[in-house]
């Protein structure tokens, strides 16, 4: 079996949910008293936050990379960045180390295709939601339309993410609203909504609605069991 990097702690809310499913689905596959290897690097999440709001990516990759570099040494086969919004510093945490990084992107990417689905909603962060690095890598390397909440929707989401999720403040006030926009997104044409933020997950599921659902930290920590339990090359 092979190690798992986790750079988490953005939130650790979330990463909890990491740690409990990539355990859960390598007792699963393997069965007894079996548990996934894995190594864990937790950010004190104030200060990434402090960064994304400034504009200081540079900074906040910076942080992320050396963090990275700490996961490697200390034996991991390779690396997830447990959040969707500081994938928009992938390129330089993976720059910095020479174990593989395992893109949320590309892992819910290929979790809609499987679906059939060529135009997908997409909710998370103003950062995720806005910024190219996550609805850009969607639809130029797999060819997957990309639709986005409304203006004042987008700042609902973005605010009870950070203000009410990642503090472990779970609201029917704020689960309604989320699925209003998950209708809004449905209504415009998407065939499908991506739970963008890793966080989402614990205030909507599949349960919820009818409208197809991609959890990306289910899917995340899915494609490392994957790798975890797959033949060495």
């Amino acid at each position: 079996m092979k190690t798992i990097g986790l750079l988490g702690g953005m939130s650790w809310e979330s990463t909890l949910t990491y740690y409990t499913r990539i355990n859960t689905g390598i007792r699963d596959a393997l069965g007894g008293l079996h548990s996934a290897k894995i190594i864990l690097y937790s950010v004190e999440f104030s200060a990434i936050e402090r960064l994304q709001n400034l504009g200081q990516w540079d900074k906040a990759g910076e942080q992320l990379a050396d963090a990275a570099r700490k996961i490697e040494s200390a034996g991991a086969d390779c690396l997830l960045i447990c959040t969707n919004t500081m994938h928009k510093v992938a390129e330089e945490v993976e720059a910095a180390v020479s174990i593989p990084l395992l893109h949320i992107a590309d892992a819910t990417a290929l979790a809609i295709k499987n679906r059939g689905i060529n135009r997908i909603g997409l909710l998370g962060t103003r950062f995720t939601m806005e910024d190219d690095f996550y609805r850009g890598r969607l639809e130029k390397k797999f060819d997957i339309e990309v639709c986005i909440p409304e203006d004042e929707d987008r700042a609902m989401v973005h605010r009870v993410i950070y203000d009410e999720l990642c503090c472990g403040i779970i609201s029917d006030d704020s689960r309604n609203a989320f699925l209003h926009v998950v209708e809004n997104l449905a209504r415009k044409g998407a065939q499908g909504v991506i739970l963008g933020c890793t966080e989402i997950s614990l205030l909507i599921g599949s349960k919820d609605t009818s409208i197809p659902l991609f959890d990306t930290t289910a899917i995340h920590a899915d494609a490392a069991v994957h790798f975890a339990l797959s033949p060495c090359r």
